[in-house]
């Protein structure tokens, strides 16, 4: 399996609900992992169409509910939003969303404050790697929207991010943090979005935390989860990927960004949002073991090669059934529950601990060997003659060489029968 260097006195801690500890001694320039993810820089290309072309009688009540619910949303106990957001078709529209997002994480009115402007932000040192990830993501806005309104969205994405990493310094910024921000800019504007991304970043269960440590180390350790998930549904499949060496890398943006990175759907994309929002730390997870089981056949019409795995697996096709999916991950998440999987994980994390120093070790003699070639027969003759004669030209002790050796089978002929 595919895996990160990761140093073990670096504090990165994390749990299954995503409680990281601080990381006092940060190094500001140092941005986590950047040129690890795959194909991380190049996003998809959205499709803002409306889902919703006919009206299902079953979706047109749940809108009368929700808008009764949002007359006096107050009184609204928070399980009633979650409700919503689980069941079919989620908050069904971002009108609902941005006045239901904040409700999910807790975010009060007093948190929703002005934001700062860009050139208050632009010392900071994660500033250049900031708008560079987001000037890559204008396939993630809307198109056709004015060039003016573009450049809005643009500087309020990277004040958005700024404002968290300022508020909480020990937290990394990761190349794919941008793919989530801008979903909730898009929904919720630029005053709502900020305390929804913080509480997402930074808390006891905040679910970006594990992405936000100095090394890759929790991310990989919770997505190892994956794997043991998909061995208990159909373990065919996990004998499939375990021959293909596929690990989980393939995975890896899917997780990072909550699959705003590498879907074409915005509404697939808030549509996993709304449960992601309500649901443990760890349910994306159990959303890509749903997506790869779903994808089963596939897999196994695919030759056991790790490359052509990877690239099968990782790329996403936009016609998944996501209602589907869910509850299906749902499901999953009831039956496995985290800690029962995690000697499952160790034992994982082991094997590749182990094949990790083979291979290192197998690389380690294949240099050694290179760098240090056995000596020639004539430097080992070399060492047993006196010192002047060391400085004799080659050609010439090989001459002499030669002749004293024909001397001796002369005389002693038997040694050589």
């Amino acid at each position: 399996m595919d895996s990160y260097d990761s140093d073990p006195d670096s504090g990165d801690k994390c749990n299954l609900n995503g409680d990281c500890s601080p990381l006092p001694d940060k190094l500001p320039n140092d941005l986590n992992h950047t040129k690890n993810i795959d194909d991380i820089a190049t996003p998809s290309e959205l499709n803002f169409d409306q889902e919703f072309a006919f009206e299902d009688p079953e979706i047109t009540e749940k809108k009368k509910e929700i808008e009764a619910c949002l007359e006096n949303p107050d009184v609204i106990n928070v399980d009633q939003w979650e409700t919503f957001a689980k069941t079919k078709a989620g908050l069904i529209s971002d009108e609902y969303r941005r006045k239901i997002w904040p409700l999910l994480v807790g975010v009060t009115q007093d948190e929703l404050t002005e934001p700062p402007s860009l050139d208050e932000l632009s010392t900071h040192p994660e500033y250049n790697q900031v708008v560079l990830d987001v000037n890559r993501s204008l396939k993630r806005f809307p198109p056709g929207i004015p060039y003016e309104q573009r450049v809005a969205l643009q500087d309020q994405l990277t004040v958005l991010i700024l404002r968290v990493i300022i508020k909480h310094p020990h937290l990394k910024y990761y190349q794919g943090y941008h793919d989530v921000a801008i979903t909730l800019l898009l929904v919720c504007g630029d005053r709502a979005s900020f305390p929804l991304l913080c509480r997402l970043s930074y808390g006891p269960k905040a679910p970006l935390a594990p992405f936000m440590q100095l090394t890759m180390q929790p991310t990989q350790h919770l997505l190892n989860y994956m794997l043991p998930v998909i061995r208990r549904a159909d373990d065919r499949l996990a004998e499939c990927l375990d021959k293909s060496g596929v690990g989980t890398m393939f995975a890896l943006p899917w997780y990072l960004t909550w699959f705003g990175h590498s879907l074409n759907r915005y509404s697939d994309v808030v549509r996993l949002y709304d449960y992601f929002l309500c649901a443990p730390p760890l349910f994306p997870v159990y959303v890509t073991a749903a997506i790869v089981l779903h994808r089963a056949p596939q897999v196994f019409s695919c030759d056991a090669d790790m490359a052509m795995m990877h690239c099968l697996l990782s790329r996403l096709p936009d016609d998944l059934p996501f209602e589907d999916i869910l509850v299906v991950a749902q499901k999953l998440y009831e039956k496995n529950d985290p800690t029962d999987l995690e000697s499952e994980v160790a034992a994982l994390e082991r094997r590749e601990e182990e094949q990790r120093k083979v291979e290192d070790e197998r690389m380690r003699r294949r240099r050694a060997g290179r760098v240090v070639p056995s000596p020639s027969l004539p430097y080992r003759l070399a060492r047993y003659l006196p010192a002047p004669l060391r400085r004799t030209p080659r050609r010439t002790l090989l001459a002499l060489t030669a002749a004293i050796l024909a001397v001796y089978v002369y005389y002693k002929p038997e040694l050589f029968r």
